[in-house]
């Protein structure tokens, strides 16, 4: 990556509005490609993991769309439009019990799983990005502001990311395993004093990439 554009844009982050200037962040850059396999590791195997017993596609059903037109209805949540052909006749029934048993047959699990490792090691930087446990307290009012304030850092690196040609995605799925979580926090070396809210990945984008197997898109975010 462009050591100004990396540069930018943890300038710009720095100076995200947080309650107080207190600034409760600190970022985690990792490049070395020993670790973005570690974690790309993690990354799968989680993947895989919620595909495999089904919870991922019950418990965020709400949220997809398997047509043009229920996303144009809905004006919300992601289009799932890239699909293997053998999976399309299923595809009405993905997100039932009965999806996920075909799904599972179909070794869709293990493909889902290769496709995020890929994507995490082979990402140029991936960033952690962790709160003070100090000011954030989630019993605590200042608990909400904190998240006020983290949402507005990763906007603003977000913003800044795109603006320089770069794509931005969350790594979500270790989250949702607490083990998965605590492993990303120890491969980052979050120190005992903060914890990790969030990980993602940032590259330059680019049309030739091949796309993962299932993919999405969010067209009512687009200009």
């Amino acid at each position: 990556m462009d050591p100004e554009h990396k540069r930018a844009i943890f300038e710009l982050a720095a100076r995200a509005p947080s309650h107080f200037n207190s600034q409760p962040w600190r970022f985690v850059v990792v490049e070395d490609p020993e670790r973005r396999r570690a974690l790309g590791r993690v990354a799968g195997e989680s993947m895989r993991d919620l595909m495999d017993d089904g919870r991922f596609f019950l418990q965020y059903r709400k949220f997809f769309r398997l047509t043009p037109e229920e996303a144009a209805a809905t004006k919300d949540g992601i289009h799932i439009d890239n699909i293997p052909s053998v999976l399309r006749p299923f595809a009405k029934y993905a997100f039932t019990e009965r999806g996920v048993s075909v799904m599972k047959t179909l070794r869709v699990p293990n493909v889902l799983g290769n496709d995020a490792r890929r994507l995490v090691e082979t990402s140029p930087m991936l960033l952690g990005i962790a709160l003070s446990r100090e000011i954030y307290k989630p019993e605590e009012l200042t608990g909400l502001y904190t998240m006020i304030s983290l949402g507005a850092v990763i906007q603003t690196i977000w913003l800044a990311a795109t603006s320089f040609g770069m794509g931005f995605q969350f790594v979500s799925t270790p989250q949702e395993i607490p083990e998965k979580w605590a492993l990303v926090s120890a491969l980052l070396g979050v120190p005992d004093d903060f914890e990790l809210m969030v990980l993602c990945r940032l590259g330059y984008e680019d049309a030739a990439i091949r796309r993962p197997t299932i993919d999405w898109t969010s067209p009512q975010r687009k200009g």
